[in-house]
């Protein structure tokens, strides 16, 4: 009998204290990155009530109003009511900014340091994923949750429920049935709205105008509904609960299906391995699931800091694969770079696009590079397998 179980996965709206964090870190770096796009930078961002903190190490050519896009972030995130008690043109702003250490930048910069070429930013184990129960080759439950968080957002921006504020988060029960989605079991929303709205009323839009466009498909009679379950979601943001760069990093990647390796995203330059390899780990695997090598795959790569090719390369299929892992793992190292440069080249990471990428999951949605499956048909090819 096919094994029945439910998989749980979350995500969080834009004006969440933490992912306002990743924004902001991220702004930054993309500032920095259209002046000089050879910076490096590990930023790092906490937010409280009425308090910006931006810190780090920062190595550039460039210069960057650093309270000047903090605070056009937080605008257009949303905050710009006083009643909630942080707004983005009176928040203070302390910036603690240092330079790289130069015993990591010789690791980093090609010609310098033990190796010549350009070496991993940090020593680390990254984690792609890519699965083939939805069409963007993600987990159901965390794409239903961002669909969930993004749609809450829009109608709070086009007025439609004029009432919500930023601050926001989703939660969806998927039930498996053999492996594959059958049906969304619950889903929790938590909204935060203005002070005199009438509960039931929240309750009523969201499950109407954000969970059912949302989940139609997936539900059924039995599907349950929790939204705001204290009753009450007024205090929000960071006078709610303070903010930190890196600390969602479930909702980033994969909803907690397949594994991670720990590290934080957002404020990174790509010559740093837990951002660049984790894209190209995602491009691998979701090229392997597209090209028919398996309908779930996860792939792990581990670096040393200052050194470029990574010392372990390891591929499961879950025992979905239409070739041996160990010949995948071989196609893997034929037709893929690993090495920081080669990964930066491939997937031209030396541009500003990392804010975008800071909201609503860094995995399955179009327009990043690591989202293209072009190179599918030539692993197709060199695994002998026929065309689709």
């Amino acid at each position: 009998m096919p094994k029945r179980y439910i998989f749980t996965s979350e995500s969080v709206t834009e004006g969440h204290p933490d992912k306002i964090c990743d924004q902001i870190s991220d702004a930054i770096l993309d500032e920095l990155i259209k002046q000089d796009p050879h910076s490096h930078a590990g930023i790092e961002t906490l937010v409280t009530t009425g308090l910006v903190v931006v810190a780090g190490e920062i190595r550039t050519k460039g210069y960057v109003d650093i309270a000047a896009v903090v605070r056009k972030t937080i605008r257009e995130i949303g905050y710009d009511d006083h009643a909630i008690g942080f707004h983005w043109e009176d928040c203070g702003v302390m910036v603690a900014i240092d330079e790289q250490s130069p015993d990591i930048a010789q690791g980093v910069d090609a010609g310098r340091g033990k190796f010549k070429k350009q070496g991993a930013g940090d020593q680390g184990l990254m984690f792609g994923y890519a699965t083939r129960e939805t069409p963007e080759l993600m987990p159901l439950p965390i794409m239903l949750a961002h669909k969930l968080t993004h749609r809450l957002a829009q109608l709070r921006k086009n007025k439609t429920m004029p009432y919500l504020r930023p601050d926001g988060k989703a939660e969806v029960a998927v039930e498996y049935l053999g492996g594959k989605p059958r049906r969304v079991d619950t889903v929790v929303i938590a909204a935060s709205h203005g002070e005199h709205v009438h509960e039931q009323r929240v309750e009523r839009d969201v499950i109407n105008k954000v969970i059912k466009p949302i989940c139609k498909r997936y539900l059924d009679g039995k599907t349950r509904f929790f939204v705001n379950a204290t009753g009450r979601f007024v205090k929000c943001g960071p006078p709610s609960d303070a903010g930190l760069t890196g600390r969602k990093i479930i909702v980033d990647t994969y909803g907690g299906q397949g594994s991670h390796g720990g590290g934080a995203f957002s404020g990174k330059d790509p010559s740093k391995v837990d951002r660049s390899a984790s894209y190209m780990a995602r491009y691998v695997a979701k090229n392997i699931v597209a090209a028919g090598l398996a309908d779930r795959c996860e792939l792990q790569v581990a670096y040393v800091i200052g050194v470029a090719e990574p010392i372990s390369i390891l591929v499961d299929t879950f025992g979905t694969g239409t070739i041996s892992e160990e010949r995948i793992v071989s196609l893997v190292k034929k037709h893929f770079p690993l090495t920081p440069q080669g990964i930066i080249t491939h997937l031209k990471l030396l541009r500003p696009i990392y804010r975008a990428t800071a909201a609503y999951g860094h995995f399955g949605r179009s327009g990043f590079s690591w989202e293209q499956t072009d190179m599918a048909a030539k692993l197709r090819r060199a695994a002998g397998l026929k065309s689709q």
